[in-house]
């Protein structure tokens, strides 16, 4: 049975301990743990929500007893994890490992994650065991950063992959955050992977209105938006396949505290949907909630049922 959170929860994660103490870090000080009671904690936005409905409800069906909490900023989940108010979190591979790299190596430290899933996996869970965390196994669902143009573009010009635009050397504008100018997996990467000629690019944000909208009436030819972005049939784009693999691996990963939530009936729980859960149903996930204004419990119910996952 899930409860609500209350407030008063949250304003507890400004005081909360963050975890392993400083002498004790970089050995794993606790035993996997089995609690009876756990709290799921989410980011806030649609996907996060989604997926810790769907954790809760497979650990309510397993004999857990869950509530949830939102905490929309990682710089405060991240240490409430460490610490136990927070037991079991949805995140992703490459961008968790990056994260967790700067801020025990610092902000200049070279990037952990990369396109290959099990090098990234190895260095985001050396980085979480010190700190009390288990990343259990990465599931299929990926989302990650993508590039799409519209469909008739794509027709017009015969473009199914990233490859397929770079071979074709039509200049592209792109439509996209403004620090894409200079990150490696952005236009930088886009260039020296695939060929693609970038003009320039245009600062109207990731995945934002603005950004499809300039793609869908030919201002830009090219935005960048999410693998999991719901709304692309909207504004008649499609996406471009990263078929040379210069996007990072951010699949879904389930993150535990070891002392609270590190024990075999966690990860096989969770690891039920990981085995199932795609990059496309995760989409059409998000279409629900954030097109059909459906409820993201009532979403997350509906696919677990259908996908047998629920006793």
């Amino acid at each position: 049975m899930r409860r609500a959170p209350a407030l008063a929860a949250l304003l507890l994660l400004t005081g909360c301990a963050t975890g392993p103490s400083l002498e004790d870090r970089g050995k794993v000080t606790e035993p996997p743990g089995d609690s009876h009671r756990l709290t799921v904690g989410s980011a806030g936005f649609t996907e996060s929500d989604l997926l810790a409905q769907m954790y809760a409800l497979l650990l309510d069906d397993a004999g857990y007893e869950t509530s949830l909490l939102t905490v929309a900023n990682r710089e405060l989940y991240e240490p409430a994890l460490e610490s136990g108010q927070i037991d079991v979190v949805p995140e992703y591979a490459a961008t968790f490992a990056d994260w967790l790299n700067a801020r025990t190596h610092g902000a200049d430290a070279p990037p952990v994650g990369s396109p290959d899933l099990g090098a990234t996996m190895d260095a985001l869970r050396r980085l979480a065991a010190p700190r009390g965390l288990t990343v259990l196994d990465p599931g299929r669902a990926v989302d990650q950063n993508a590039f799409a143009v519209s469909a008739s573009y794509a027709r017009r010009h015969g473009l199914r992959t990233l490859s397929d635009l770079g071979a074709s050397g039509l200049r592209v504008r792109l439509a996209a955050g403004d620090e894409c100018v200079r990150r490696p997996y952005c236009a930088p990467g886009l260039r020296k992977t695939y060929g693609i000629d970038i003009t320039a690019v245009d600062p109207k944000g990731v995945g934002t209105t603005q950004a499809k909208r300039a793609v869908q009436n030919g201002e830009d030819q090219m935005v960048l938006t999410t693998t999991t972005d719901a709304t692309l049939d909207a504004f008649g784009l499609v996406l471009l396949a990263d078929d040379r693999h210069l996007q990072n691996a951010d699949n879904v990963v389930p993150v535990v505290n070891r002392a609270q939530a590190g024990g075999k009936g966690v990860a096989k729980a969770l690891g039920r949907l990981g085995a199932v859960l795609t990059t496309a149903d995760l989409a059409s996930m998000n279409r629900q909630v954030d097109s059909w204004r459906r409820l993201p419990e009532d979403v997350a119910r509906s696919y677990l049922e259908d996908k047998g996952l629920l006793k």
